[in-house]
């Protein structure tokens, strides 16, 4: 190994080493797994929030006796506008975790979401409901931002698949916990679940190291070492992991060293970079799995479930028991999906579960056009186990493994870059989505709005069949590597790129 140099790290970090040389692998798995629990808490936090509006908008609508009290207008406002009110924080977020590394902006964003369910808890009016709303806007940027690059970044390429798979699922148990407690309880046991979720992620992160990989590109080589090695252990695979890492930020950073670059050069840096392969392949492939997650409709249909499921079963009574099965199935296949991530390769489960999904749209808007022709009669039993088959094939697909997906192909180079530009144009994409879901019901029916996200989802799938390359037990370096399309001499490469930007 060429390592020894940086085998000189804190006293702490010796001990680790020791430790795990006497207990073996399982001390950094569990170092990993708090660091993802804290995340993984996040995003049930996120969950929760999202989730909120569904059953707190009819709780207050039944108190006040009044529908009017929140009308169908304030009611899509209340459902989408933390999308809307995180687009500036996609670019403050990206900027704290490129300056300040990625437990700063973590901690900010969990307090926001600690503030804003106090907010909700102590909330006595619509008004008081919409801030706490917009707050968790930012917390909402950070799923994008901050938590995505955390559980790439902190674990290692075996345990990375299923921890982000794991992230995904996790949001969709804060929307179904969301909903059971909605339907059983009074809707601000919600915010003070949240509260208590947020606490524990505060504990969780005061135990993390900062990044190794923001260290490295910092040049801080020593804690970086530190801090990969506390987190990933000392075998064989790790320190290679850790050596390539090194010795590449090394050749980036003396690629600069000296050199002053004007604020003209900058800029035309900026535009060469945008322009060149590296960043936007992974990019736009990353922006078409994003897509893919929001165009399955799934997202949709788990926070409009009761209105849609009212328009099939014609009983609020029995929309409720309904929405919390289909929950149910979702998160359950969600796990499913998790495990067969560990034993697919990541395109293969993807693509198979997405057009499975597609094929399920595409009959269930058949079914209910012929329906709404007075062809055939409804049976809500059929659309129910037609639903149900949807949501089980699309859980196991895209709303996993986009997410998943989407983070291993961040560029490392321009990683902030990147991270900012699918974070603005997913929130945008996101919040106009569930904005306009209402009037899209209301205009073209069930039927027409599922053969909308068939057609929207089997032309991502197509896409992606030709241009998503396969991440399985692949470190960051070498997808990024993939993505050029060679394995290259990496200190020539970074000597060029640096002659072609200076």
């Amino acid at each position: 190994m060429e390592l020894c140099e940086y085998k000189e790290v804190p006293n702490d970090c010796e001990i680790v080493e020791s430790d795990f040389k006497k207990t073996g692998s399982w001390k950094p798995f569990f170092r990993q797994f708090l660091v993802c629990s804290g995340v993984w808490t996040a995003m049930f936090l996120y969950g929760l929030a999202v989730g909120a509006p569904t059953v707190f908008i009819p709780q207050i609508r039944r108190e006040a006796n009044d529908t009017s009290v929140i009308t169908d207008e304030m009611a899509s406002w209340l459902t989408s506008v933390y999308a809307f009110s995180g687009f500036p924080f996609v670019l403050i977020l990206s900027m704290l975790t490129r300056f300040f590394g990625r437990k700063i902006p973590f901690i900010i964003a969990v307090t926001d979401t600690f503030a804003a369910f106090v907010v909700l808890y102590c909330s006595t009016n619509i008004t008081h409901i919409m801030i706490s709303e917009i707050m968790q806007g930012l917390f909402s940027a950070s799923q994008i931002v901050v938590s995505i690059v955390i559980l790439t970044e902190y674990t290692s390429p075996k345990y990375r698949g299923i921890f982000l798979t794991i992230k995904t699922a996790t949001f969709y148990w804060g929307i179904w916990a969301s909903n059971a407690i909605g339907t059983f309880l009074h809707w601000k046991m919600i915010p003070l679940f949240g509260i208590v979720c947020a606490s524990y992620t505060f504990l969780t992160v005061i135990l993390w190291p900062e990044s190794p990989y923001w260290l490295a590109s910092n040049g801080k080589f020593k804690e970086c070492a530190a801090s990969h090695r506390w987190l990933k252990g000392f075998d064989e695979e790790s320190e290679k992991e850790l050596e390539i890492l090194i010795k590449s930020q090394k050749e980036y950073i003396a690629s600069y060293e000296g050199i002053k670059i004007s604020l003209k050069e900058r800029i035309i840096d900026f535009f060469r970079t945008v322009k060149s392969r590296a960043f936007y392949k992974p990019t736009l492939i990353s922006l078409a799995t994003g897509f893919l997650g929001v165009f399955s409709g799934k997202l949709i249909c788990a926070l409009y479930a009761l209105d849609i499921l009212k328009k099939i079963t014609s009983s609020e009574s029995t929309a409720y028991t309904g929405m919390l099965i289909l929950d149910g199935i979702t998160v359950s296949s969600m796990y499913i999906g998790c495990a067969l991530s560990k034993y697919l390769k990541r395109r293969t489960l993807l693509l198979v579960a997405s057009s499975i999904g597609v094929v399920f749209l595409f009959v269930l808007s058949l079914y209910l056009y012929l329906i709404s022709l007075g062809i055939i009669i409804e049976n809500k039993y059929v659309s129910l186990l037609l639903l149900t088959a949807f949501s089980i094939a699309v859980s196991c697909g895209p709303l996993i493994m986009s997410i998943s997906v989407y983070a291993e192909l961040i560029p490392l180079r321009s990683r902030n870059l990147s991270v900012c530009c699918i974070g603005l144009v997913g929130k945008l994409i996101g919040g106009i989505t569930l904005k306009i879901a209402p009037t899209l019901f209301r205009k073209f029916g069930l039927h027409g709005l599922f053969l909308i996200f068939g057609i929207s989802s089997l032309i991502l799938i197509l896409i992606l069949y030709k241009y998503l390359p396969e991440t399985k037990d692949k470190t960051l370096q070498e997808i990024a590597d993939s993505m050029n399309g060679k394995k290259e001499n990496r200190t020539e490469h970074l000597l060029e790129h640096n002659k072609n930007n200076l």
